[in-house]
């Protein structure tokens, strides 16, 4: 009998081990559950930014509005007509 109790209790010993320690055991479910939550902030801001760069295509597909604002910031562009003025701002020594 005593034999018996010494070899479930290190059974006992070795499945705790296997519990907390152990390959799949609570250690790796924690750091699995971390990697999970930080992998989904990520998602949810490249979501965001996929939802900009959406709204922007479409803007730019539909609206002439956002091509004129797009060429005269990006390329310096001006209209027909129009004057163009730059303003220098001295250099503060």
């Amino acid at each position: 009998m005593r034999w018996l109790l010494i070899f479930l209790s290190l059974l006992l010993l070795l499945l705790q081990y296997q519990l907390w320690l152990g390959e799949g055991g609570l250690a790796k479910k924690l750091t699995l559950e971390r990697q999970v939550a930080e992998q989904q902030q990520r998602n949810e801001g490249l979501e965001q930014r996929n939802q900009i760069l959406v709204s922007e295509v479409v803007d730019l597909k539909e609206g002439q509005e956002s091509i004129e604002e797009r060429a005269r910031t990006d390329l310096g562009m001006i209209k027909e007509g129009e004057t163009f003025y730059m303003v220098v701002e001295p250099e503060d020594k």
